[in-house]
């Protein structure tokens, strides 16, 4: 006799039956796979950063003393965040991260440098 084992006094088992909650069936994985509807690539990653890389470049090159290449900084970098948010939202969240990692760092730079003066001149040098 083939099938599930009895045990005296207690009824056999019954079959088991999926809730519908996970796909189940011959073919299918036996956990749920959850994938990312939009999977973060590294070559986006780098994209975004050497892209606004150049942008900060291209903003702090404006300033024409260190109080103004900080300042143009900051609006880049800002400018810069309003894009990563949009692409966080709307597109590429790879590029985004890459934008937010490079914005990050120049808005560092500037800090350090500011800081450098600061501690040199002890004239807070952004007014």
């Amino acid at each position: 006799m083939m099938g599930q084992p009895t045990w005296p006094g207690r009824p056999a088992a019954a079959p088991r039956s999926p809730s519908g909650l996970f796909p189940s069936g011959p073919g299918l994985p036996s956990r749920p796979t959850y994938r990312e509807p939009h999977p973060v690539r590294g070559g986006a990653v780098a994209l975004g950063i050497v892209v606004t890389i150049a942008w900060l470049l291209c903003f702090g090159l404006l300033g024409r003393s260190l109080a103004g290449y900080v300042w143009w900084t900051v609006l880049g970098g800002g400018i810069a965040w309003l894009v990563a948010a949009l692409l966080t939202r709307y597109g590429d969240r790879g590029a985004a991260a890459g934008i937010a990692m490079a914005t990050s760092l120049g808005w560092s730079v500037a800090a350090v440098v500011v800081a450098v003066r600061w501690g040199g001149s002890g004239d807070w040098p952004l007014w």
